[in-house]
C-alpha cells in the first residue's frame, strides 16, 4: 500500500483522448537543426570554390586541415549562439534540448580544433620537409595570432576537462560556472587567426560574413545575457519579501517587486536567480517558480542541494535580486489539448505543482520522495486536489512499504488512460530516465513526454 491520497474523477468524466501530433517544438528543432547544417554546407562550400586541386599527401592533409579548421571557426560561433539563452529558442526547443545541443557543439568544437592542429601541421612539414614538432613550434611562434591561439586551445581543453562527468562530480555549480565561461575568452583569442591565416578569407565578402557572423553572436550574448537582465531587474525592483520553511532542508522564497504584472511567466518556467545577499552575489542559480503568479510576486522552493541554496535559507526580507528569464518549455501547451500526467521526484515537484494547479483538463500527478516529510508542497496539492476534483498519489521509501514502484504497470494501474496523456516528468537525471522508460513500456509516444532538469 502506498502514502497515496487520491481524488477521484467521476466515472465517465474524461473526455476520449485525439490523436496528437508532434507540436510545434518539433517543427522548431527541424527549423533549427536545417539552419546550423545550412550554415556548415556553406562553410564547406568555402574550401570548395577556393581549392583547385589536391595533390600528394601534403595537399590532402592541408586540405583536411583548412576543412577542420573551417567547421571548428563555425561551430565556436555556434557554440556561442547556444551559450546566449535566447528566449524564442529556449521556449520553442526546451532548456534540456538547448544544453545537450551546447554540450554536444562543445564536443564537435574540441574536436575539430584538434583534429585541425594535427592535420595543418603535419601538412606543412610534409610540404617544408621536416617534422612536425619543429613544423608545430614555428607555426606558433612565428605566424600571426598563433600564440593567442594556442592559449585558447589550451583553453577550451580545459573547459572539456571541467565538463567531463568525473569532474563535474567534484566541483561546485559555482566553479564549473565560472570555469566554462573560459569559452569566450577561447572563442575570442582564435578568432584573429582565423581571418589572419585562413586561405578562405582573401576576399572581402567572406572576411565580412565572417565578421557578421561572430558579430551576431556577441551582440545576442551581450543583450540576453548581460543587458536584459539588467534591464529586468532595474524595471521590477525585485526583493526578497519573505522565507518560509517548508521541511528541514527545503524553504520557499516570496519575490516581490514593482509592476510585478507585466512580468509574462508561463506556468512550469523558471528564472535564473542572483541574491545580491554576501557569499550569494556572484551566482545565478536555475529555480523553478512554485506557485501561480498572481501578479504581485514570484514564488520559489529550494532544496539545500549545496552552498548556494543552502544559504537561502538565511537571507534576509529586504534583499535585492536579479533575475533572468523566465526560460523553460515545460508548459501548458506541451499538452496539446491532452489530459496530463505528471510525475515528479523529491523537488522536482515544484514546476508540476503550478502545472497541475493550471493544465485545464484532468491532470493526474504522482510525487516520489525517500520520506514523507520530503513531500514538499503536499499540503497545496492536497488542496489543489480536492478543490479540481483532480488525483494526487504519493510515494515514499521509508517506512518501508509505502513506495510505488516506478514502472509500467503500476503507471496503468493509477492511470488506465496513460498512452493517451501528454506527460511531464522532473526530478534527477536517473530517476528521469527511468520514468522516460516506463512511461514508453505503457504506451506513451516520445513526443508526448517532456521534461526539463537543471542539471550541469
Amino acid at each position: 500500500m502506498s502514502t497515496e491520497v487520491a481524488r477521484t474523477v467521476r466515472p465517465g468524466g474524461r473526455r476520449r483522448a485525439g490523436r496528437a501530433a508532434p507540436g510545434s517544438a518539433t517543427v522548431a528543432v527541424i527549423a533549427v537543426q536545417a539552419a546550423i547544417w545550412a550554415g556548415a554546407t556553406a562553410v564547406l562550400a568555402l574550401w570548395w570554390v577556393d581549392t583547385a586541386s589536391v595533390v600528394g599527401p601534403a595537399g590532402w592533409f592541408t586540405g583536411a586541415g583548412r576543412i577542420t579548421g573551417l567547421l571548428a571557426g563555425y561551430a565556436c560561433a555556434v557554440l556561442v549562439v547556444l551559450m546566449a539563452r535566447v528566449p524564442l529558442l529556449d521556449r520553442t526547443l526546451g532548456t534540456d534540448r538547448m544544453t545537450r545541443w551546447h554540450a554536444a557543439a562543445g564536443r564537435y568544437t574540441i574536436g575539430l580544433t584538434l583534429a585541425h592542429a594535427v592535420l595543418i601541421i603535419e601538412g606543412y612539414a610534409l610540404t617544408g620537409r621536416t617534422d612536425p614538432v619543429t613544423e608545430g613550434v614555428r607555426v606558433v611562434l612565428h605566424y600571426p595570432d598563433m600564440l593567442k591561439t594556442t592559449a585558447a586551445l589550451l583553453l577550451l581543453l580545459l573547459t572539456a576537462v571541467v565538463s567531463a562527468r568525473a569532474a563535474r562530480r567534484r566541483l561546485s555549480h559555482e566553479t564549473w560556472y565560472y570555469l566554462h565561461l573560459l569559452t569566450y575568452a577561447a572563442v575570442f583569442l582564435a578568432f584573429g587567426h582565423q581571418i589572419t591565416n585562413g586561405a578562405d578569407f582573401d576576399r572581402l565578402a567572406v572576411r565580412a560574413a565572417w565578421y557578421v557572423l561572430y558579430a551576431g553572436a556577441a551582440a545576442l550574448i551581450v543583450w540576453f545575457r548581460m543587458l536584459t537582465p539588467v534591464r529586468l531587474s532595474r524595471r521590477h525592483g525585485l526583493r526578497v519579501a519573505g522565507i518560509r520553511r517548508e521541511a528541514p532542508d527545503v524553504v520557499s522564497v516570496l519575490v516581490t517587486g514593482d509592476r510585478m504584472d507585466e512580468l509574462t511567466v508561463r506556468p512550469g518556467q523558471f528564472f535564473r536567480w542572483r541574491f545580491l545577499a554576501p557569499g550569494l552575489w556572484w551566482t545565478a542559480s536555475p529555480y523553478s517558480v512554485s506557485a501561480v503568479p498572481d501578479g504581485r510576486s514570484l514564488r520559489i522552493t529550494v532544496k539545500a542541494l549545496g552552498g548556494h541554496s543552502a544559504a537561502l535559507a538565511t537571507v534576509r526580507p529586504g534583499t535585492r535580486v536579479w533575475a533572468e528569464g523566465p526560460y523553460g518549455a515545460l508548459t501548458p501547451d506541451r499538452a496539446a489539448g491532452r489530459p496530463a500526467l505528471l510525475l515528479a521526484a523529491g523537488v522536482g515537484i515544484t514546476p508540476l505543482r503550478v502545472l497541475f494547479e493550471t493544465l485545464p483538463r484532468d491532470p493526474v500527478l504522482i510525487h516520489w520522495a525517500r520520506r514523507p516529510e520530503d513531500l514538499v508542497l503536499r499540503h497545496e496539492i492536497d488542496a489543489i486536489a480536492a478543490h479540481r476534483g483532480a488525483r494526487a498519489h504519493y510515494s515514499v521509501s521509508h517506512p518501508t512499504g509505502y513506495r510505488l514502484p516506478l514502472d509500467a504497470a503500476t503507471l496503468r494501474g493509477l492511470v488506465p488512460d496513460v498512452a493517451g496523456r501528454a506527460c511531464f516528468l522532473c526530478g534527477p537525471p536517473s530517476w528521469t530516465a527511468a520514468a522516460e522508460a516506463a512511461l514508453r513500456e505503457a504506451g506513451v509516444p516520445a513526443h508526448r513526454i517532456h521534461h526539463e532538469s537543471f542539471t550541469w
